[in-house]
This record gives C-alpha cells, structure tokens and sequence, in this order.
C-alpha cells in the first residue's frame, strides 16, 4: 500500500506537513491514523549520540509513512531512561508523565477526528508504553505499539543481522546499522572495537546499565553496516501492514 494524499518530504526529527496535507490525506482514508515516535535521551556509549533512540523511532516512523497514509507526529524526544542515569547526558522523566503525555496525544486527535494512534517506541526502557496502549484498547480505543519483538526479530533475519535480540541489547549491531544508513555524520569512530557482550542482565532494573558495562555497550556495534540498517528499516514497513490493517480494518 503507498500513502495517499500530500506528502512533503519529511527528513530529520520534525515533519513538514501543512495543515492543509493533512486535510487532504484525512479525507482519503475511512479511518486516520496517526504514528507517534517516541525516543529517549539517553547514552549510547561514545560513538552513538544521546538520541539515538529518538533517531531510530523517526527512521521507523517515516518509512511507515513513506508507505501508508498515516498521520506523522513530531516525537517525544525524553522518556524513561533511569536505568542509564551513572552517564553524563541522560535526562529522564517517570512512567506516570509519558504515560499522561501519550494519552494526552491520543485524546487530542481523536477531538481532531483521528481515530488511531500508533506508537512506535525507539527505547526498550519504555516499559510503561505497554500499559498505555493495554490500557486504551480496554477503553474501546484504537491504538497500537509497534514494532513488537517478533517484528524486530523478523527484521534481524531480513537484513542479516548476526547478533541475537538479546545480545544485541544497546549500541548494538541494530542501532549501529539503522544510524549509518540514515544519520552517517551522527556515528563517530569507535564502534568497529566497543564490542562488549553480556546476555546475563537479570538484576537490570536493580542495579542499572553500569552493573553490566563500563563502557555503556552491550552489543556488537562492530558488526552494524548501512546495507544492513537499510534492510532493517525495509522489513519494519512491511510488518506494519497487520497493525495498519487491525487498526482500520482494511
């Protein structure tokens, strides 16, 4: 499915739609859906950029958009990153604020006639955004979190990613590859020799990120390339298509 209506061309953080885009596009759907990045600030060792997250939800954003007629919202550029808080640069806010800020955004559009909300979470941290939407559908209102884990792991086997989901934890392979197809000028050397792994993390929530890295990595960065990243971001928008069906119907 291509997206219909007017579409400006909507490059980095912010979408360039008119009001007017926005009308038009409305008026050739049955049902409008709109699709929210939602990113953090947050370390992601030395060579990735403190939004990479925010980076990475955009990325996946704008090619659902390249592909269905969806709404594109700007992002919500801090979230829930305590667990990062020993490394100069993270800012973090509580569950209970992004969980009012999302439903706040998803009340908003239903006054404005859009029905569904899509919530493309870039931070695995987010745990909170599970509850929102859990919490929504019981309401009888239509909203979806995306992509889910098996949307990911189908991803990784597309583009050939080697390292597993959960080895790939942080400033891995994934991240690494998704930011030198879209944002190059954004990964700074070091990522060829930050390889660091460690798949046991079942004390995270305790003891935070720096009681399983030094360095802030748990990944292998090595690994990542733009061919990669691009068919990361490829196999995304195509498992998009059963949310934007369930969502619509269509």
């Amino acid at each position: 499915m291509s997206g219909s209506g007017i579409r400006s061309a909507a490059y980095g953080l912010l979408p360039t739609d008119t009001t007017e885009d926005v009308r038009t596009r409305g008026a050739g759907v049955s049902t409008q859906v709109a699709v929210l990045p939602v990113g953090s600030f947050e370390q992601h060792g030395p060579y990735l950029p403190l939004a990479t997250d925010t980076l990475v939800a955009c990325a996946v954003a704008r090619e659902i958009a390249a592909a269905y007629p969806v709404h594109l919202l700007p992002p919500v550029t801090i979230s829930c990153s305590h667990e990062h808080a020993a490394w100069p640069g993270t800012v973090s806010i509580s569950s209970v604020t992004l969980h009012a800020v999302v439903r706040d955004i998803a009340a908003s559009l239903r006054r404005a006639g859009v029905e569904a909300l899509v919530v493309v979470n870039g931070h695995g941290g987010n745990y909170v955004l599970g509850n929102v939407v859990q919490e929504a559908s019981a309401r009888g209102e239509r909203m979806a979190l995306f992509p889910a884990a098996e949307d990911w792991e189908a991803a990784r086997v597309e583009a050939g990613v080697v390292t597993s989901l959960l080895t790939d934890m942080h400033a891995g392979e994934i991240e690494t590859s998704i930011l030198l197809h879209t944002d190059p000028e954004c990964v700074r050397s070091g990522y060829e020799t930050s390889d660091f792994v460690a798949d046991d993390r079942r004390h995270l929530l305790t003891l935070g990120m720096s009681g399983y890295t030094d360095s802030g990595v748990i990944g292998r960065p090595s690994l990542g390339s733009a061919e990669k990243g691009k068919a990361l971001l490829e196999s995304l928008a195509a498992s998009f298509g059963a949310y934007f069906s369930a969502l619509t119907g269509e």
